[in-house]
């Protein structure tokens, strides 16, 4: 289905175009339309021609090797997609998807060399937008990179949180224990030897508070524990990423391994043909 020329003239792209050139580029465009969730195409399809949002919303996305869904980005009205697979004529590299109901602008390299031949500036605009998607892309790539959870814990931490680990740190050192033991012994010895009675035998006060300091202490080194679980949780699902990429790189290295071995036989097997050759032709 054609495009209307006052859709085209309402876009970005196309805003310097005259009515006329409007009008032709309007006849080779052709218009699709596109229901939520519906794939305009997936990773790996042949790549024929580039789009143009009209109206709705299209995300861009592709798959890491372990089997994750990144989104790239999301496409709205007046944006470009699809333009690197059309120029070099390989395959998609991501996967386009319907968000909700959407209109596209279709062309392709006729079409493209149309709109350049009639007005050469929306080469700008196309390799402006070749460009952001680079840009997203790197930006992914340095951001994806393996998490270092002590970091990551770390930064995220309130200040009472801080405050929890470092009591609950102070609390198993061996200055804890030996501050313990000296007001301990200096509690007992001012008690007992007539110096000051506030706490006599048996020692009702200190025993409340030092149970009142387990009671605290033990909350603490608890509120730690359940810190340190979530941080051997984040540590698991790294280690579990780690893995998995680690084991499809070496089933790629493997692969590799297998195809450099059948092009090495297969020039063995051309030597030794050629020596045969060689040896019946000199006797």
């Amino acid at each position: 289905m054609a495009a209307d020329a006052t859709l085209l003239a309402d876009l970005p792209l196309f805003a310097a175009l005259g009515s006329e050139e409007l009008e032709l580029l309007a006849q080779a465009v052709d218009l699709r339309c596109l229901q939520p969730g519906e794939a305009l195409f997936k990773a790996g399809d042949p790549g024929e021609a580039m789009y143009i949002v009209a109206s709705g919303e299209i995300e861009i996305s592709v798959v890491d090797r372990a089997g994750q869904k990144i989104v790239l980005t999301g496409r709205h009205r007046g944006d470009v997609f699809g333009e690197l697979a059309m120029l070099d004529e390989g395959a998609r590299t991501a996967t386009a998807t319907a968000l909700v109901p959407t209109e596209l602008l279709e062309l392709d390299r006729a079409d493209l060399l149309l709109l350049v031949t009639q007005k050469p500036e929306a080469a700008l605009h196309l390799l402006g937008a070749m460009g952001a998607m680079t840009r997203k892309a790197d930006l992914l790539l340095r951001t994806r990179v393996a998490r270092n959870v002590q970091d990551e814990i770390e930064d995220q931490r309130s200040i009472l949180e801080r405050l929890t680990d470092w009591i609950a740190a102070f609390s198993g050192s061996m200055t804890f224990l030996l501050l313990n033991a000296g007001w301990f012994a200096l509690w007992i010895f001012l008690n007992v030897s007539g110096r000051t009675s506030f706490d006599p035998y048996p020692f009702g006060f200190l025993t409340m508070v030092v149970s009142l300091e387990a009671i605290i202490l033990s909350i603490l080194v608890l509120l730690a524990q359940n810190r340190q679980a979530a941080k051997d949780h984040i540590r698991d699902d790294v280690e579990y990423e780690i893995n998995v990429k680690a084991e499809l790189e070496i089933a790629h290295l493997h692969e590799k391994v297998e195809e450099l071995s059948g092009q090495f036989r297969q020039r063995l097997d051309r030597m030794e043909a050629l020596l045969i050759a060689a040896a019946e032709k000199g006797s």
